[in-house]
């Protein structure tokens, strides 16, 4: 079934947008913003918001309306499904069917120096009202918090025998987030370890098929709770254990 965004009345096809054209601001900047979204094919345009927000630059808000329309369940991807559990049982498959702590190690690397991520899955108070990995009695959590180089983090993974590694990365200019992605699974592969590990990285921009396409197990996007991230390390340690 087609389905079409939804404005003042269902299936009307209205979209809200933002965005900035690299244009000083003049007194025809709001017919520019109109007619360049009539370009791209919507109509009963209207602008909202039109300012000057730097020398150069103008920002808009606007609304416009859309025929077309998508069938959802035509739509394909690798999504990661997570079989969420609570806090207790999360520690209870960990001790039952592992026999250990689950040792985990998780940074922001390179020149990311953006803590927020790593910190709201790994630090005890967690997030989104989820206790953070360093909580869980049944989990060994070290979080080297944000700029650590690839090689330090593989060497403090190596060093505490670790499950899992996890990276947490905020995209930035010219996609430097995929040097650094693309740079660790490197290392880990030169090394010979790949295989040792839970690969998983998280970030605003993050999901699931872009982080299995460099490489990584598994990708974690945004509005991520630490329960997510606990019960698909617990499982998936679980597993891979079980099966050796």
């Amino acid at each position: 079934m087609l389905i079409r965004p939804y404005g003042d009345t269902r299936d009307d096809g209205v979209i809200q947008f933002s965005f900035t054209l690299p244009m000083a601001y003049s007194v025809k900047s709001a017919d520019v913003g109109k007619q360049y979204l009539e370009t791209l094919g919507f109509h009963t345009v209207s602008i909202a918001e039109c300012k000057p927000i730097d020398p150069g630059y103008t920002f808009y808000v606007a609304y416009g309306r859309a025929e077309t329309g998508i069938d959802p369940d035509t739509v394909r991807g690798d999504y990661l499904h997570v079989e969420k559990m609570d806090y207790h049982a999360i520690n209870a498959l960990v001790r039952e069917r592992l026999g250990r702590r689950l040792i985990v190690v998780g940074a922001a690397v390179e020149s990311d120096a953006h803590t927020v991520g790593i910190d709201a899955i790994m630090n005890m108070k967690g997030f989104a009202g989820n206790y953070g990995l360093e909580r869980y009695p049944e989990m060994d959590a070290l979080n080297l918090g944000s700029q650590v180089p690839c090689a330090q983090l593989l060497r403090a993974a190596i060093e505490r025998d670790a499950d899992a590694i996890l990276v947490s990365q905020i995209v930035t200019q010219k996609n430097i987030h995929v040097q650094h992605l693309t740079q660790l699974v490197e290392l880990l592969e030169a090394e010979g370890v790949r295989e040792r590990f839970v690969l998983v990285v998280g970030g605003p921009r993050i999901d699931n098929a872009f982080a299995k396409e460099l490489g990584y197990d598994a990708g974690f996007g945004p509005r991520t709770t630490p329960l997510e991230v606990a019960s698909f390390l617990a499982q998936e340690v679980v597993r891979r254990r079980g099966s050796q």
